[in-house]
């Protein structure tokens, strides 16, 4: 066997009920989602340019025409549905190495009689052009700002199929908190908020510190009589009468439901003319509706959208506002008397369009940004539309024929240039259309290939695997490709964590360590200068970075020590490359990073139990975000740390003696801390393959993957044979589960509490498989770990494994939409990871050289080829 055809790694097709998250589309350059109807696309992000709403919905006869099956490929997605006797398939692409989207639309006629249809698609193009705000939640543009609010996208999202399009962005119906006074920059806020991350209807603020959102002032004045009137049913008035005296002050009232027609409004009386203020806000939302002044004008705040009056209120005395929400927008009226309403999303608001001869170009208005469509077949009727066009044909097609139509959507900061990318493409769209395919499938077969020129390394070729088994390995690899992004960072190609609805820029340090052996042979010059881009970066105080413009991201993870230490040692382990340990990372060296980690635990050492595991402390968010009782001192980083403190001892004793100051003392003392700890990490089992986490309070047990795969991966060697038997049977009898697995096991006492797909009892995290496999290697199961990784390729729901895997009953799993899973996710690669370092044992240490033959072969297993040449164990 040689290395698969990329065309066998497609995925096939599969009905829109079978799958609960739609595929995904990527370039080299960027990253976007398809919708339920034919064509749009949603989250389209090709940094510097971030996308909005979505592109625009295929009519046909003026209806929308439904996905009914999808078929995904690493270079586009095709949709296929019915419109009337027609057949109707489309097939997306984004341009390799471009800031380009191409659609090819085929109408097939099957019957026997000609056919004739009016066929029309909508052309938008809500972009924009920013050099900052690229975090996790990256700033999408709006009407009114620049900002990420993904449930007000995914409601837009929701309504492609409308017969007539809804303001749907404005319709939140979960219940928010009235807030008066300066409002909280949106997302869950840490101070009030500390409970498991279930994202059922918000996210926290993973923005950067570029993206220049600042909390505005509130407005000073008296606020009363606080009421909202549902469509039906009785009102809720909220008593009393509220002083805002203080800039800067919030003040917190109970929770209100806003469904579609309800009237929220408000008494208020200003205290100062000509301020500019915010009065209410409903929640802490970016779509949140939201009373403020701006020069004493009222004004309304909404999903993106902003009215305004034109007269100021007067000082010392009551004035009513209030809003109503409906499908149809959202009214702003001032004492009785309607002052504006929300225009539809898709109006000519903030992006503008012209017709240029048989193209269409849209400005944005607040930017740089434009973009140019042109089409294959010159459409007969180009007319505008709000911010964008529609472009219609009129045809009969015959009996047995198909009518194919071609259209190219390019973006630039300059008119002429987007004209001409967009015009050329088309002009050629055949040609173009299959070179894009054709530069995938030259680069798949340069991941293999010693030498090549895309990559800085390559992968070995598996050769003699069971079919499941290499197909596994495979789709890992794969997906390392399609998450390779060459342009978005200064500092050269990156691996993104995931997407498409986040961070486009972003890479997780903990995603990354997941398969750190697996980068280091693929694209080790990239993986450099990852390094020491992480290591700059305050990862005590984040779990992930902006690569491209290299700024911390979120809260700070438990697992940053050892996904960072495990990460340099795979690099220096493949490439030999021991000059990185002096390199400067910010304001230390590599080795005094790494030092800095692995004695992480003589300076966080927990006051309860013991008095050696290291205390993680109590916030949730900073270890499994979803598991409630996961804090504190619970065995995986304890364990992960014991394993960094012998691997730092192993690289001290081989640097001792070459030029440097005396090393073993302090490679002993590393060496005798790691037995402590690693004696109290085994004193914490539980029996039955659980472990105990230490609390304050006491000893609770937990039966979670983390413990499971970090325990045999870092102390194997501790474990007494009827514990690694034990820990096996927990494995296989409660978390492996048919296709994939489950993260905690079904019976835990906390699983009814933690229902994410991800680190919950409802599926697992895409990394998890892969960590198992290896955890069962280095238990000596490796049998039960070629049975797991030649399963999980059935889980990938027609591409890659996503973020979370969630079980549909009988042993089968899918790509999880819900709690927010990205639909990409890296972290799969774990399971090419583990077919490498488990199975064919090419585990890369700090101990030394060795040479590795350029072949490996592992009975029952295969053989794997092209194995690069120096490796360290």
């Amino acid at each position: 066997m040689t290395v698969p055809p990329l065309d066998d790694l497609a995925g096939g097709w599969l009905d829109r009920a079978e799958l609960a998250h739609l595929p995904s589309l990527r370039n080299q350059w960027g990253q976007a989602h398809v919708n339920d109807d034919l064509t749009s696309l949603s989250w389209l992000a090709m940094p510097p340019f971030s996308g909005g709403y979505h592109t625009g919905v295929l009519r046909i006869d003026g209806r929308a025409v439904r996905a009914d099956r999808l078929r995904w490929a690493p270079w586009g997605v095709r949709r296929a549905g019915r419109a009337g006797g027609l057949t109707v398939a489309s097939e997306v692409r984004m341009g390799y190495e471009q800031h380009a989207v191409y659609w090819r639309t085929l109408i097939g006629n099957p019957s026997p009689e000609p056919v004739t249809a009016a066929v029309e698609q909508e052309l938008f193009a809500p972009i924009a052009h920013s050099t900052v705000d690229w975090g996790w939640l990256y700033g999408t543009p709006w009407n009114a700002g620049h900002h990420h609010d993904y449930y007000a996208t995914e409601r837009i999202r929701a309504e492609v199929l409308a017969g007539e399009p809804r303001h749907a962005h404005l319709l939140a119906t979960d219940p928010r908190r009235i807030r008066l006074g300066s409002p909280r920059i949106p997302g869950i806020q840490r101070d009030e908020d500390n409970a498991p991350m279930l994202l059922e209807a918000e996210l926290p603020d993973h923005s950067t510190t570029d993206s220049g959102r600042t909390r505005a002032p509130s407005a000073l004045g008296t606020v009363r009589d606080i009421t909202v009137l549902p469509e039906t049913g009785r009102p809720m008035i909220i008593d009393g009468s509220f002083e805002l005296t203080d800039p800067a002050g919030e003040r917190r009232l109970e929770a209100v439901a806003l469904g579609p027609g309800a009237v929220l409004s408000l008494e208020f009386r200003p205290a100062v003319d000509g301020q500019t203020g915010v009065i209410l806000t409903h929640g802490n939302h970016p779509d949140s509706v939201q009373f403020g002044l701006e020069d004493g004008q009222p004004w309304l705040r909404i999903a993106g959208e902003v009215v305004a009056a034109d007269t100021p209120l007067r000082v010392g005395q009551w004035h009513r506002l209030a809003v109503r929400i409906t499908g149809d927008g959202a009214e702003l009226s001032v004492d009785g008397t309607c002052v504006g309403w929300t225009q539809p999303w898709w109006g000519a608001q903030r992006w503008t369009s012209t017709v240029d001869g048989s193209a269409v170009v849209v400005t944005d208005g607040r930017g740089a940004a434009v973009s140019a469509y042109a089409f294959a077949s010159a459409p007969g009727e180009l007319r505008l539309h709000g911010g964008g066009a529609v472009a219609r044909w009129c045809f009969t097609v015959p009996p047995g024929a198909t009518v194919d139509l071609g259209v190219v959507l390019a973006v630039s900061t300059d008119r002429g240039r987007a004209l001409d990318a967009a015009r050329s493409a088309a002009a050629r769209f055949d040609d173009v259309f299959a070179e894009i395919a054709d530069r995938w499938r030259a680069t798949w077969t340069s991941a293999f290939t010693p030498g090549n020129i895309e990559f800085s390394g390559h992968l070995p070729v598996l050769d003699g695997a069971p079919a499941g088994l290499a197909r596994t390995y495979y789709l890992g690899a794969l997906l390392a490709i399609y998450m390779r992004n060459t342009a978005v960072s200064p500092i050269g190609p990156v691996f993104l964590t995931g997407g498409p609805r986040l961070g486009p820029t972003t890479t997780f340090f903990w995603d990354q360590s997941e398969w750190a052996h697996t980068a280091a042979l693929l694209e080790p010059a990239g993986l450099r200068a990852w390094i020491i881009a992480a290591l700059g970066q305050p990862y005590e105080h984040c779990h992930s970075f902006d690569t491209r413009n290299l700024l911390p991201v979120g809260n700070h993870y438990a697992a940053n020590d050892h996904a960072l230490f495990r990460t340099v040692q795979a690099y220096v382990g493949v490439t030999g490359d021991l000059a990185l340990l002096t390199e400067k990372a910010g304001d230390a060296t590599v080795l005094d990073h790494l030092r800095a980690m692995a004695y992480r635990p003589r300076e966080r050492r927990a006051s309860f139990g013991g008095g050696v595991l290291v205390d993680f402390g109590r916030d949730p968010w900073e270890l499994l975000e979803c598991v409630p009782n996961y804090r504190d001192a619970v065995v995986s980083f304890n364990a992960g740390y014991a394993g960094m403190l012998r691997s730092l001892a192993a690289l001290l004793r081989r640097l001792d003696g070459n030029g440097r100051v005396p090393l073993a003392e302090e490679a002993a003392r590393a060496e005798a801390d790691a037995a402590e700890l690693a004696a109290a990490v085994v004193g914490q089992y539980a029996g039955g393959g659980r472990w105990n986490i230490a609390h304050p309070e006491g000893d609770e047990t937990i039966g979670h993957v983390l413990d499971f795969a970090l325990v045999a991966a870092e102390l194997a060697d501790d474990l007494g044979e009827d514990v690694r038997t034990e820990m096996v049977r927990f494995v296989t009898g409660h978390l492996l589960d048919g296709d994939w697995m489950r993260a905690l096991s079904p019976d835990d006492p906390v699983a009814p509490r933690s229902d994410r797909p991800d680190h919950g009892a409802a599926g697992a995290f895409g990394a998890w498989p892969g960590a198992t496999a290896y955890g069962l290697c280095r238990l000596g199961r490796p049998d039960l770990a070629v049975d797991l990784l030649s399963r999980i390729h059935a889980s990938t729901s027609g591409g890659l494994w996503g973020q979370a895997m969630e079980s549909t009953g009988g042993g089968r799993y899918r790509v999880a939409e819900r709690g927010v899973a990205n639909r990409d996710s890296n972290a799969g690669i774990a399971a090419t990871e583990a077919i490498l370092v488990g199975l064919f044992g090419l585990r890369a240490g700090f101990t030394g050289p060795e040479t590795r033959p350029a072949s490996v072969d592992v009975s029952g297993i295969g053989q794997l080829r092209n194995v690069r040449h120096l490796e360290n164990s």
